[in-house]
């Protein structure tokens, strides 16, 4: 088996070094003999464990064991994965299946030492077979459960070490577990007052951005940019969409449910006499005596009962259609107006979105709060972030406009300078003292990153010397401490650190003495110019290659016209500077290069015929300078529809056009723009179609997720080494094969866009959103050679990444190219007890090369408390980064293991952190599904998650639909990603100015958002969807004249055309108001949402129907079945 991927710092095999980066710490990329990196005091929890099996009833998922995710950190060929193995130094934990006592299954151990957490490439066990059955196949005879997720920490041991080695067959989905580093411990610094830094110095948690060569020269020259103060969002997410998170975990039962009488729920105002029941003072569990480490004990002692008597499959009961006292339930009469934000903060220790729907009074009072939120309460009242919600009374839980991000509780000092959560922002923003208390919270700990994001205000540092911590290389921040003026320490490894000269220097007040006030100790967002010891070669110009497919079956579709025109259009604002580079190539059954060449009277194709051995036939004349060939490319950009409109040429010989591409580039490094139309059928990287069009609403596992071949991951990696993104543009009719295809992007840190059913005339709707997102892709800023690296506080440790990257060493992201528009997140473990702090901080350094020459550096730091309860963990929850970090870790497993487990981990989620929070933090049990306020969304998220196109099952799904759906939630930011998990609808035929936004002069109005349930449209009225990447403007039957007349410029229902996108520009208030509303929700994304103006009766209506997601369908529960179906799991 090839190591190349590990031996290698670019991912080719040739053991170069990385050029132009950081060079490696070799302390840092070492194990220690003896020392196992992957070990903590606790076992972490497991998100993705198996819960007590939803038994085989009619309309179930059969959902077979699965086991935990290989790590992979570089490219691995090997066996097609038949099992989910557990990484070595972890045994599988089995959970006891229902009716039986827990089984043990004996580890398979190769050897009994620890090993580290990355496998080595060579060792090749047999995985242990999976069966592909339900969690039993017969309820007599139970079967051992496998593991779940792995939520919270890097693989521990637990036992002897199972042998567990055998990486995934091919390109596994970008989903790395790179292996601790460590160094020796540093002497103890000289004692400090410093805040919130009273731990002793340890190890270094991560190798660092460290310059190579000499140290730092003095200081002699310094200038300071500022182009603002905070950084805020250039394109704030204001009241928008509403937004959820990602997910993972086990789907609830499909089809039509089995039978069951719930409780039908109490009716009359909800909550209105029963006390809700107060959190515990220590957070332990009721009942059970004293737990094992990641015991779930509390959870299988009530799963692994004697079987129920009774015929299979009667398990889990009738869900009645309209539950009494649910459906026709309003809102409570008494509800709290919201509080002003700014109020709250001063009253509560958790600001959470103002809640327009509060619990009537009667809940808990100062005796029922754990001590230290008690002791923090300036009204010792319960904070609105802990107040008890029954999900199952409480109908009207959606927020009338999106929720902000949690504020963490920190001293108002710190939360001012604080990262914004749009750049930067935790699952929980309340750490954790101990890995432990984290498993027992049964929610995932992790970050959510949008490093490149435009920004409005970024303030620029250029100075000969950039601080940063001597040991872990931590740049500094705003939460470091000076212990004088000529000392500080850091806040990330605690080491104390000389203030060199210059930094004593302000430029903004040009003051001198005052260190604490440089711009780098006021901003938690900043950028700064690098000097030359962060280069290892002079920063690359900007380079575009783009290649075309021109086959038959492209010209047909028409988007070389638009292509074309668009560069015209847009070839002066391409990024770059004098020395910006440009070259084509197109392909068919043969690759075509066009000489540039200054002196040329036109461009000159030339034709390579050769495919599998592939040659560039004129290598310095293909890639030219704009600026000196600008005519010749106008020309032939002019010249190229025309060239091949009446071609006959059906093959596509894409991979050989890629090594053309590679070969090209790969003196300069650059981004790599690949249109495509068809699956590739010709030379290296051929593909044939594995879309069964019948098995697309298949109820059953979804086949086919997994790359057909690794050439393209393989020949991203060559990329990657020799920093070449390639983005891919995929325009198709037809089934493509993106799976396959998509890794070309995924492991370059490209981007993937995508166009079903794309054609000029048929489809003019995708034509416009292709323009618009080519504009946007053409003209955004763009980074070249970047490596980002993130630091955490030690005793935090990062473990796995999500995005499109490349993982160069144990800890830094390799991204030939970043763009403004990508996402990252990344999952964390507590390896060592955080006990003497009070906050915790991560910090994201990214390296680049601006499309001018700069090398620069972007650092992100964010601050976060530590606690030691479990009702403050619970209180500082964000729900949508839960749902978020959630959706990547079951994109994973879906592409590892199955479909049906990632639905499975999805649905546990859900269950296990109200189960722990029931039995953990509440006293008195009550009857109903009991959740905190910061929570009581995260069952509806997780159905939405269940419904989505990614994960959906009973629905037919193209395949290359389900994958790109997957690829969007692995690498959008947070922002985007939630619109296209839970779509807002908004009634917008009675908009008005009453609470509108004022915006540039434009009157933005703001309606309410809906749930998403029928119950909420009505034929007199128009409602607009906004599910991300496309909007639904639904027309009610009987929808007012007036809507009608002044909006669409129809005189009746009946004039409404079927195929309407646009919205006509009439002179009439309703128009402004609907078009400013609807320009106003595009301007909040990089890309650009088609409108599909949908009447009652349309074919399309479907699609809109697919996102109520609070409806019953065919092969999908209600949202008030799901809350049913996850109270009895609970109380099992």
């Amino acid at each position: 088996m090839s190591t190349a991927g590990f031996n290698s710092q670019n991912g080719t095999g040739t053991g170069q070094t990385y050029a132009n980066g950081p060079s490696q710490n070799p302390v840092a990329l070492q194990q220690l003999p003896g020392v196992n990196y992957g070990m903590t005091h606790q076992p972490p929890y497991n998100p993705m464990q198996t819960k007590a099996p939803i038994p085989p009833g009619p309309g179930l998922y059969p959902s077979g064991p699965y086991q935990p995710v290989p790590p992979v950190s570089a490219y691995q060929p090997g066996p097609p994965p038949t099992s989910y193995p557990a990484p070595p130094g972890q045994t599988l934990l089995t959970r006891p299946p229902m009716g039986g006592l827990p089984s043990h299954t004996p580890p398979q151990s190769a050897s009994p030492s620890p090993g580290p957490r990355v496998p080595p490439a060579q060792a090749t066990p047999p995985p242990p077979p999976v069966s592909s059955s339900g969690y039993y196949q017969n309820p007599q005879q139970p079967q051992p459960m496998a593991p779940a997720w792995q939520y919270n920490t890097a693989p521990p041991m637990m036992g002897p070490p199972t042998s567990m080695n055998a990486p995934p067959r091919g390109p596994v989905a970008n989903h790395v577990n790179p292996a601790a580093s460590s160094t020796a411990p540093l002497p103890p610094p000289p004692p400090s007052s410093a805040a919130y830094s009273s731990a002793p110095p340890g190890h270094v948690g991560h190798g660092a951005l460290q310059p190579p060569g000499p140290s730092m020269p003095p200081a002699s020259a310094h200038g300071y940019t500022q182009q603002g103060t905070v950084p805020p969002p250039m394109n704030p997410i204001a009241p928008h969409a509403y937004q959820p998170s990602r997910a993972p975990y086990g789907p609830p039962p499909t089809g039509p449910p089995p039978t069951m009488k719930p409780t039908p729920p109490p009716t009359g105002p909800p909550m209105a006499s029963a006390t809700p029941p107060p959190p515990k003072a220590d957070g332990s569990m009721a009942g059970n005596g004293p737990q094992a480490p990641n015991s779930y004990n509390h959870v299988d002692n009530k799963m692994a009962g004697q079987p129920q008597p009774g015929p299979p499959g009667r398990h889990l009961g009738h869900y009645p259609s309209l539950p009494p006292g649910y459906q026709n339930t309003s809102a409570p009469h008494n509800a709290t107006s919201p509080m002003h934000p700014a109020m709250q903060a001063a009253t509560q220790p958790y600001t959470q979105a103002p809640q327009p729907y509060q619990q009537p009074p009667g809940g808990p009072g100062p005796a029922q709060l754990s001590p230290s939120l008690a002791a923090m309460s300036l009204q010792s009242s319960t904070p609105e972030a802990l107040r008890v919600v029954n999900l199952l009374q409480e109908r009207n839980l959606l927020p009338p406009s999106p929720i902000p991000a949690p504020t963490p509780c920190l001293p108002q000092d710190l939360q001012k300078i604080n990262c914004h959560p749009e750049v930067f922002r935790s699952t929980l923003t309340s750490i954790p003292q101990t890995q432990s208390l984290l498993n027992k919270a049964k929610m995932p700990l992790g970050l959510l990153l949008h490093p490149f994001k435009d920004l409005s205000q970024l303030p620029v540092v250029t100075s000969s010397t950039i601080v940063r911590c001597r040991s872990c290389r931590t740049y500094i921040n705003p939460f470091v401490s000076f212990l004088d003026q000529r000392r500080w320490k850091c806040n990330l490894c605690y080491r104390v650190n000389d203030v060199p000269e210059e930094f004593m220097y302000n430029p903004v007040s040009r003051s001198y003495g005052e260190p604490h006030k440089r711009p780098e100790v006021q901003n938690a967002t900043i950028e700064f110019i690098a000097p030359s010891e962060y280069m290892l070669r002079p920063p690359q110009p900007a380079v575009y290659l783009f290649i075309l497919d021109v086959s038959h079956n492209a010209v047909e579709t028409g988007y070389l016209n638009v292509f074309c025109q668009s560069l015209l259009e847009n070839i002066n604002s391409l990024p770059g500077d004098s020395r910006t580079k440009v070259g084509f190539i197109t392909f068919d059954s043969t690759i075509h290069f066009y000489n540039l060449q200054e002196g040329l009277s036109q461009p000159q194709m030339l034709i390579v015929s050769d495919i599998e051995d592939i040659f560039l036939p004129t290598p310095d004349s293909l890639l030219v300078n704009l600026n000196e060939c600008k005519e010749l490319v106008q020309d032939l950009l002019k010249s190229l529809p025309s060239l091949f409109e009446k071609t006959m040429e059906t093959q596509s010989a894409l991979g050989s056009a890629l090594q053309a591409a590679f070969k090209l580039l790969s003196p300069t490094g650059g981004r790599m723009t690949v249109f495509q139309t068809q699956l590739p059928n010709l030379g290296v990287g051929a593909l044939q179609s594995r879309e069964d069009p019948n098995q697309r609403a298949s109820a059953k596992d979804i086949q086919h997720l997994s790359p057909a071949t690794d050439f393209y991951k393989k020949l991203a990696l060559d990329c990657s080494g020799q920093q070449v993104a390639v983005d891919l543009f995929l325009l198709s009719t037809q089934y493509c094969d993106l799976a396959s295809l998509g890794c070309i992007s995924r492991y370059s840190a490209g981007s993937i866009y995508y166009y079903p059913s794309y054609h000029h005339q048929h489809n003019p709707a995708q034509v416009e959103c292709f323009q618009k997102d080519l504009k946007r892709y053409l003209t955004r800023k763009i980074g070249f050679e970047a490596v980002m690296r993130i630091r955490c506080t030690k005793g935090l440790s990062i473990h796995t990444f999500h995005g499109n990257f490349f993982v160069r060493s144990t800890d830094l992201l390799s991204l030939p190219n970043v763009n403004p528009d990508a996402g990252f997140a990344v999952q964390m473990s507590i390896e060592d007890n955080l006990d003497d702090m009070q906050v915790v901080s991560f910090q994201a350094a990214l390296l680049y090369t601006s499309s001018k020459g700069e090398r620069r550096i972007r650092v992100h730091t964010l601050c976060l408390p530590v606690v030691n309860s479990l009702s403050d963990i619970f209180a500082g929850a964000d729900v949508q980064a839960i749902t978020g970090l959630l959706a990547c870790m079951a994109v994973d497993r879906s592409v590892t293991a199955s479909l049906s487990d990632a639905r499975d981990a999805m649905t546990n989620a859900a269950i296990d952190s109200l189960a722990s929070y029931r039995q953990s933090v509440l006293t008195i049990q009550q009857p109903g599904l009991l959740s905190p306020a910061c929570l009581r969304l995260f069952p509806l998220f997780i159905l939405a998650l269940l419904k989505q196109k990614a994960f959906r099952t009973g629905t037919s799904t193209r395949l290359d639909d389900r994958v790109f759906a997957m690829c969007q939630l692995k690498y959008q930011p947070l922002a985007y990603s939630m619109l296209m998990i839970h779509p807002a609808l908004y009634r917008i035929d009675d908009l008005t100015d009453e609470g509108a936004l004022n915006i540039n002069e434009r009157t933005i109005p703001q309606p309410r958002l809906l749930q998403l349930s029928v119950e909420k449209l009505s034929r007199e009225a128009a409602f607009l969807m906004d599910a991300g990447t496309v909007m639904y403007l639904w027309i009610g039957r009987n929808c007012n004249p007036n809507f009608l007349t002044q909006v669409l410029g129809v005189p009746n229902y009946a004039a409404v055309p079927d195929n309407l996108y646009l919205l006509p520009e009439l002179d009439t208030a309703e128009s402004q108001r609907t078009r400013a509303f609807i320009g106003w929700l595009r301007d909040q994304r990089p890309f650009f949402p088609s409108l599909q103006v949908i009447r009652d009766e349309s074919q399309r209506k479907i699609s809109f129907m697919q996102n109520m997601i609070e409806d019953r369908t065919e092969s999908a529960l209600s949202y008030y079945e799901f809350l049913l179906h996850v109270q009895q799991q609970i109380s099992k």
